[in-house]
């Protein structure tokens, strides 16, 4: 009789056995929650385009922060939604501007618990929108802008955030923000770099979110979508320059950039799964073409296979308490 010589299907043959030899774990403790607080806000504010997320208000994001203790998420980032904005994104520095003040009571709260971080960027700041100042002629100041980036990376640190997200994609931020926070005495507080930052499609339902002004695109900093090598230099950079972990963004469509940013870095590699990929999850099986929570699990999955050690997801709660 016939038979094949190797029978790859043995170890597939029974969920105990599929389980016992699985290569690629979740956990929740590898998930960081991101979150939207919205000044004055007194109930939360749901966004349109992803459901199931909201703008909150203080009362209900610390809320979301004990939810998501109980269910075993390992961080949550902070992003502002502000009442005012300016052209510097004044209210990013304003030790009472709502992004600060949510900071200080999630530290405050949950900070034993949760490791509590904050967006350093100041696109959700600015009447422009932009991640930056902008010059006389209407481009973003890199130089000028790092400024900021060193008064808003003090505020946060004095506001009680643990880990700092620079995600403004400015030549040397990272550098410029460590020296800062070293001067200040703030030795212990974590920069995270958004090293590998595309100028992505991605991100339309985020602009929501955030409430944001921008017209027209990020090209001039974020990195472009066709090119590669450049992450790992960015990477390299920011390592070079004190980051002490680096993110790929956005995750699921750029997963060859987050295994080779994986496989050199001396720091831990997170990713984020971005708004237009829970919108597209979202939207998908609300039309009932697939299984949510299946292909949710199944695309974090796939972003920790390629290499990332903490997720920033949505999901995070709700993956949380389906791996529990």
């Amino acid at each position: 009789m016939s038979y094949p010589l190797h029978r790859p299907r043995r170890l597939r043959q029974s969920p105990a056995v599929r389980r016992l030899v699985a290569q690629t774990r979740l956990h929740p403790a590898q998930f960081i929650l991101p979150v939207f607080v919205k000044e004055g806000a007194t109930e939360p504010t749901p966004i349109g385009s992803m459901p199931g997320v909201v703008q909150h208000s203080l009362d209900t994001l610390e809320q979301a922060a004990r939810e998501a203790v109980a269910a075993g998420v390992g961080g949550i980032m902070v992003f502002g939604v502000p009442t005012s904005k300016d052209a510097v994104g004044s209210g990013a520095t304003d030790p009472d501007g709502i992004l600060n003040v949510a900071l200080r009571r999630l530290a405050d709260t949950v900070g034993d618990e949760l490791v509590v971080m904050a967006d350093l960027c100041l696109d959700e700041f600015t009447d422009h929108g932009h991640c930056g100042v902008l010059d006389a002629r209407g481009g973003v100041d890199n130089d000028a802008t790092l400024e900021r980036y060193a008064a808003m990376g003090l505020a946060q640190a004095e506001a009680g955030a643990t880990v700092l997200g620079l995600s403004g994609m400015m030549d040397g931020q990272v550098g410029h923000v460590r020296r800062a926070l070293e001067e200040a005495g703030h030795t212990d507080t974590i920069v995270l770099a958004y090293a590998a930052k595309y100028a992505s499609g991605f991100y339309g339902p985020f602009r929501e979110a955030v409430s944001s002004s921008l017209q027209g695109d990020r090209a001039t900093y974020q990195q472009d979508p066709a090119n590669f090598t450049e992450s790992l230099r960015e990477t390299r950079l920011d390592i070079e320059e004190g980051a002490d972990m680096v993110m790929v963004k956005p995750a699921l469509p750029y997963l060859d950039v987050l295994a080779a940013v994986a496989a050199e870095s001396t720091v831990p590699v997170s990713a984020y799964q971005v708004s237009g990929e829970y919108a597209q999850i979202e939207a998908a099986a609300a039309h009932g073409w697939i299984d949510r929570d299946r292909v949710a699990l199944e695309a974090l999955t796939s972003i920790h296979r390629a290499g990332a050690q903490q997720i920033l997801t949505y999901y995070a709660s709700s993956a949380a308490r389906w791996l529990n």
